[in-house]
């Protein structure tokens, strides 16, 4: 990679980054005890034999972090791979439906639907990609005559040994990156700016995540426990389930 599109991809990166990190903590800090109790599964914390406040209440307060950690992720790096096609092949946003990225690439015209990981979906969300790569392709049809138009489906860590899927290219982790710059490394190249102020902005986290585990198992301790301190499930299962 020349050093001019490095340095504009690490441009791209940085303050993103950290808008990131800042989402996470004005996330955290503005989380109420009862919004994740709702969302998440009372039973299978009760099946994994969770009897102490404290533990219920980290467990369900990571599994929630980790879900919307990855939410706010994912967004940040279809971002990133739309903005690294435009440098190298003059790539754009797609205005299809289920379509992320349009990009020419050596006489082909492909239609990119992008997804965090390569285990993203279930049969009907899979077929309703195919679906977009088909409606996409029809329209793409009728205004350029006589252009082969391949659809990826694009993943942006992990792998497929099997990219060939049929009705389009499922490529992941390195496969994926280099289609959208001809580098094989830059799948690698992306960690050091990815980690841009990484410690210092998860000690800042922490800090704020220390506070929180310990104000919510207070609060779940007054809420949901006996007096003895024996948790009180069906207390807890009322309030995620039961009837309005």
């Amino acid at each position: 990679m020349k050093p001019a599109e490095k340095s504009k991809i690490v441009k791209f990166i940085e303050p993103r980054i950290s808008d990131f990190h800042q989402r996470r903590l004005e996330n955290l800090s503005n989380l109420k005890l009862n919004k994740i109790l709702a969302r998440k599964n009372p039973y299978l914390f009760k099946a994994k034999n969770q009897n102490t406040a404290h533990d219920l209440v980290k467990s369900i307060l990571d599994a929630y972090l980790s879900s919307q950690e990855e939410g706010i992720f994912g967004g940040f790096l279809e971002e990133l791979a739309i903005f690294i096609s435009e440098i190298f092949f003059q790539g754009k946003k797609s205005a299809a439906e289920g379509i992320d990225l349009e990009l020419q690439k050596n006489g082909i015209h492909y239609l990119v639907s992008i997804k965090s990981g390569p285990n993203w979906g279930n049969s009907r969300q899979i077929a309703k990609m195919k679906d977009d790569f088909k409606r996409a392709k029809r329209v793409l049809g009728t205004n350029v005559r006589n252009q082969k138009v391949v659809a990826i489906n694009g993943c942006c860590y992990g792998r497929d040994n099997h990219p060939d899927k049929g009705d389009y290219l499922k490529l992941c982790g390195q496969e994926f990156w280099e289609f959208l710059s001809d580098d094989n490394d830059l799948y690698t190249d992306l960690i050091e700016p990815i980690g841009f102020r990484a410690k210092e902005k998860n000690e800042a986290f922490e800090v704020e995540y220390a506070k929180v585990i310990n104000r919510f198992t207070h609060e779940f301790s007054s809420a949901y426990c006996s007096p003895d301190g024996t948790i009180q499930w069906e207390k807890l299962v009322s309030f995620n389930s039961g009837k309005a």
